[in-house]
């Protein structure tokens, strides 16, 4: 074998163990760790980053539970209040990604009341399955990228040394074929070569299977995820597939068949399953602007067409219902469900009484400070900074941000936030974005060094024209 195909094969079992450490990782961490992860991505915030550690740890401590009574524990759901860009729906995402739970965000501005046209409110539960399908389906894939990759080469060398059959006896009734010995011998040099890699660049003529269902839209008041059907799947089953030949280069091909043979070697059926299991007892459903659906009644002083009707409809949702889905059927009893919104011009307490109950734990988030932003920009592992610092990397420029520099830049921040409108750390990227947009434009060029250091002067100078006429700053940012 060649050294090429050992660190192939070593790479893709490595892959596929990192990645089931990481899941099992994510089942196992405590309330202490969960908070740990959350504060490498989010500053500050920490009732929140509380409530959810808590609420995603009690789902490992009720999957644990024997007897009926594991059934009789529901999840606290939970109500983030706050101002847009503090961090609600990235603590939702984060907290997901670290559970390596199924989840979807929906905004529940999007759903409208049986009776008018738009989503129905079942849709986030069938969104949710669909995810749920595809991450078993990629855990599944990465499980059998070797034997996958295994079988590609066999149908790879298939193709250029066909397998010459002969049997032990003409005369034995139960003789088994077996390939010569030359032949044989010949696959087993081939194999190498293609190991090795240098087969790579010659073209191969293979048959690829493809479908012959047209693409259809259906359109009308009702979208595909609302029928509850997959008519493409339908016609896909009813319609056989053809083979169409293509020349490519074998690594092409390899790629190609690899993607077949995993195709192939996945039951959809368990992944079915597993997946409708691990929605209902693992899903996070995130609605944001929930305080979008609130009725304003006389103090509004506008319509309300439907607002209290999506409201109902998310009752026995939250509440825990079955929901048919193009998978089977799915229970919401054990999902956990995450809402969130500002609550400008509204309170939880106009939320009607059954919603306000099914939304137990309620945490406000805070605004964020100037010294919020100062840790946003430098200490998290995707700070802003650090992603600009990255894009200028990959043209051979190192830039670098003095102390005096960054407090400017939250500075000014934290100013046009009170002075203009309050948008959190979204303000940040509008800032960051005139600050830099000249450099951004005139690299490689114009500007040509290899180092450029952003001190508190050139803060002062790009920013000043908005920083002193907030009427300007309303357009530019």
């Amino acid at each position: 074998m060649g050294k090429k195909n050992n660190n192939s094969e070593k790479n893709l079992k490595d892959k596929s163990e990192t990645f089931m450490t990481a899941k099992n990782r994510g089942e196992y961490l405590t309330p202490h760790q969960i908070v740990e992860e959350l504060n490498k991505y989010i500053i500050g915030q920490d009732d929140a980053k509380r409530s959810v550690a808590i609420a995603l740890r009690n789902r490992w401590r009720r999957q644990r539970v024997d007897g009926e009574m594991r059934q009789e524990i529901m999840p606290n759901n939970i109500i983030l209040i706050g101002p847009t860009g503090v961090g609600k729906t990235e603590i939702a995402r984060r907290l997901a990604s670290l559970a390596q739970s199924p989840f979807v965000k929906v905004e529940a501005t999007k759903f409208t009341e049986v009776g008018y046209v738009g989503r129905d409110v079942d849709s986030m539960i069938r969104e949710l399955v669909d995810k749920s399908v595809q991450m078993i389906k990629d855990e599944q894939q990465r499980t059998k990228e070797v034997q996958a990759h295994k079988l590609a080469e066999e149908r790879i060398l298939d193709l250029m040394i066909p397998p010459t059959k002969t049997t032990k006896s003409q005369t034995s009734f139960y003789s088994q074929p077996e390939e010569t010995e030359d032949n044989s011998q010949t696959r087993e040099k081939f194999k190498d070569l293609l190991q090795n890699g240098k087969l790579d660049e010659q073209i191969i003529e293979i048959d690829i299977m493809v479908d012959q269902v047209p693409s259809m839209q259906i359109l009308g008041p009702l979208g595909m995820d609302e029928i509850g059907m997959n008519l493409q799947d339908i016609m896909g089953n009813m319609i056989p597939k053809r083979n169409k030949k293509r020349k490519v280069k074998i690594a092409e091909a390899l790629k190609i068949f690899e993607k077949e043979e995993v195709e192939k070697l996945i039951d959809m059926d368990a992944v079915i399953q597993e997946a409708i299991e691990r929605a209902e007892n693992n899903g996070i459903v995130f609605i944001d602007e929930i305080d979008k659906i609130v009725s304003y009644g006389e103090k509004g002083g506008g319509p309300d067409v439907s607002r209290e009707g999506v409201q109902r409809d998310l009752l026995p949702i939250v509440e825990g219902s079955t929901i048919t889905t193009k998978y089977g059927t799915v229970s919401t009893d054990h999902i956990l469900f995450i809402a969130s919104g500002a609550f400008h011009v509204s309170k939880p307490s106009d939320l009607i009484p059954e919603m306000q109950g099914r939304f137990p734990i309620r945490v406000e988030l805070q605004s964020l400070t100037e010294e919020d932003f100062v840790k946003i920009l430098t200490l998290p592992e995707n700070a802003l900074i650090k992603q600009y610092q990255a894009l200028l990397s990959s043209e051979g420029v190192e830039l670098e941000f003095t102390d005096d520099a960054i407090a400017e830049i939250a500075s000014s921040a934290a100013l046009i936030n009170n002075e203009v409108a309050n948008i959190g750390a979204r303000r940040l990227h509008t800032i960051m974005t005139s600050l830099l947009d000249d450099i951004m434009f005139d690299i490689p060029e114009i500007i040509n060094n290899k180092k450029i250091t952003i001190d508190a002067e050139f803060v002062k100078n790009k920013l000043s024209n908005i920083t002193e006429n907030m009427d300007l700053s309303k357009f530019i940012l």
